[in-house]
């Protein structure tokens, strides 16, 4: 565990022969046991043109099934060698196919080294522009581009010139500053681990001697930090475990703790359960301090004498991974580490063309497109620009409906804005309001299809409320439309960001200590968890308005479901977009039903 790693990651397109080319690297370095070469003899894939009794190196970086069969690389394979100098060298054999860019983004975020290979006969292709592109974004210091299967155009070097000067011209706008190029052949083993023959006009490295060659540049002089991953506890024992980051922490060093701002000594290291008195950078260790200041799992320990400066707002470059378009506005989970936060993406500043390198304006971002953006956390988060700190700099966003992964992102920088703001406390507060109101303040979200009855609904509700002498307002999302929202059209970032605004109104009129009553389509599910987590408990109180869309056509009050089916409005919920049901509303209430019964039903639960 002590010996140093390399992390190596192969990517380009596909059948470009990024898993032949690792497999004849293992093969020729003799890390791969005998009996599994033997194997790779006589197994062979459907359309294998390898004669039977030659090895197939393919076959020994291809872990699934599925992959055999359909001869690409699906998954990341990992395998590993070790390096003449006693280094250990992991190599993540990438997916090719563009569907799966997320996976070789993922693998580029760890590498150190990266090979991108081109198929000779083939050129420069989209996908190996995209690569590139996010092996820079991600911090791989050094790039082999590997110019493969010359041996299929008789080596000519003019073919290797051609490729070379074109990848050239996309590396000038990258921030890759350590780049080689290597003419190969992995099938034939060309200049893979010994020098070959059919190169007479290459003079530089073979490919091992390119990967060993690098060493890790030396980072500026850092301190160290760790992330609280658990709590460990036993009798007479508690300490906070984690990996340490960005420098060493020793034993008597005092630290402080983020979020709390609290102060307190390392009185204890432990290590492979032995004490220890330096935990030293990349270290999994758990840390005893005193005294027992109160700390959670996401928590920050850093040294006292650095200085961490929190925000919640962040300019970052992102890696859309999901197959639904990213939706501005929408509020999603931004994962690093241990550490959870709601996220709003606030600004797409531009997406970037993987071709040209040009920056182009766009209101959204389609899987595998890579963007600058602004993000807003909904509290501040010691995240560091990813070039200074891989481990610190980088999140990705997940799906608050369905916990999937749907973007990588790299930190650029905090924003001002999001140092410079800080939350005023008054001391007239939300509960002195509702006591001198004689009531709890909340908000009932009533949400359902046009036409659902939500208006007539809130309108009955509030009648009620002020007949008992309570203090109730309606924000309703046609009038919000004619002013604050007037901005705002139907699309589904649209109708996020109408979501968003509302919801923020009313829990600013919850703070004054009244009761609001929200009637508005909402009809994303995710938009309206969004709307829920800005509440206290028992603050937001979601009213499902059910009623068939047959009944809502037959009122149509606006004649928007006539207009809808005229194609004169494209984005209409119940029509051209769909209508996500509430999966855990507080109460569900039948369009149908009788309207006195259905409120005093509303108020029930409500009150």
């Amino acid at each position: 565990m002590q010996t140093p790693i390399v992390r190596l990651l192969t990517c380009g397109s596909v059948d470009d022969g990024k898993s032949t080319l690792i497999g004849r690297l293992l093969v020729e370095t003799d890390s791969v046991p005998h009996d599994t070469i033997d194997s790779t003899r006589k197994v062979r894939r459907a359309g294998s043109i390898i004669p039977a009794g030659e090895i197939d190196f393919s076959l020994l970086t291809d872990g699934l099934e599925a992959e055999r069969e359909q001869g690409i690389t699906i998954d990341v394979a990992y395998r590993s060698m070790s390096l003449l100098d006693g280094r250990r060298l992991i190599i993540s054999d990438a997916p090719g196919h563009e569907q799966y860019t997320r996976n070789m983004a993922v693998a580029a975020s760890r590498a150190e080294i990266s090979i991108v290979l081109v198929d000779a006969t083939k050129g420069v292709r989209t996908q190996t522009l995209r690569h590139l592109t996010i092996c820079s974004l991600m911090g791989v210091q050094r790039v082999l581009v590997a110019i493969n299967k010359l041996d299929a155009v008789g080596f000519q070097e003019s073919i290797y010139n051609e490729i070379k000067s074109e990848i050239e011209k996309t590396l000038a706008r990258l921030d890759i500053a350590d780049v080689h190029f290597i003419p190969l052949s992995a099938l034939a083993g060309d200049n893979v681990v010994y020098r070959s023959n059919s190169t007479p006009w290459y003079s530089g490295e073979t490919l091992l001697e390119a990967i060993q060659g690098w060493q890790p540049s030396k980072s500026a002089e850092a301190t160290a930090r760790l992330r609280v991953q658990s709590i460990a506890r036993a009798e007479d024992f508690r300490g906070v475990t984690g990996t340490v980051h960005l420098g060493d922490f020793k034993l008597g060093d005092q630290v402080k703790i983020f979020p709390s701002n609290q102060v307190a000594t390392i009185a204890q290291i432990i290590s492979d359960m032995q004490s220890q008195k330096v935990a030293a950078q990349s270290d999994a260790v758990t840390l005893v301090l005193e005294p027992e200041v109160d700390i959670t799992r996401g928590d920050l320990v850093y040294a006292n004498q650095s200085v961490v400066t929190p925000s919640d707002r962040f300019n970052a470059n992102l890696v859309w991974l999901n197959e639904d378009a990213f939706i501005h506005s929408r509020s999603y989970l931004l994962i690093s580490g241990p550490s959870e936060t709601p996220v709003i993406i606030t600004k797409i500043r531009h997406k970037i063309d993987v071709h040209t390198g040009e920056h182009l304006s766009v209101n959204t971002l389609a899987m595998n497109e890579i963007g600058e953006v602004e993000i807003a956390t909904n509290q501040p988060i010691a995240l560091d620009p990813y070039k200074q700190s891989r481990e610190f700099g980088n999140f990705i966003l997940v799906d608050r409906t369905n916990f999937q992964t749907v973007g990588a992102g790299m930190i650029r920088h905090s924003l001002r804005r999001g140092e410079n703001i800080t939350a005023q406390a008054y001391e007239v507060d939300k509960t002195a309001r509702e006591v001198a109101k004689n009531q709890r303040a909340k908000v009932i979200w009533l949400t359902g299809l046009s036409g659902s009855g939500k208006s007539t609904i809130a309108n009955l509700l509030e009648k009620r409320l002020h007949a008992q002498g309570a203090h109730a307002y309606v924000l309703d999302g046609d009038n919000l439309r004619m002013g604050l929202n007037v901005d705002l059209g139907f699309t589904p970032e649209d109708r996020a960001e109408n979501v968003r605004r509302v919801s923020e109104v009313a829990k600013l009129m919850v703070d004054a200590g009244l009761i609001v009553i929200t009637a508005l389509v909402s009809p994303f599910e995710v938009d309206r968890q969004r709307a829920r987590s800005i509440f206290a408990e028992g603050d937001f109180i979601e009213v499902f308005v059910d009623t068939p869309v047959d009944v809502c056509i037959s009122r149509d009050p606006k004649g928007l479901y006539k207009k809808a089916a005229k194609g004169e409005i494209p984005n209409f919920t119940g029509v051209g977009q769909d209508y996500e049901r509430p999966t855990k509303p507080e109460i569900t209430i039948d369009g149908t039903a009788d309207l006195d019964a259905s409120v005093s039903a509303i108020l029930k639960v409500a009150l």
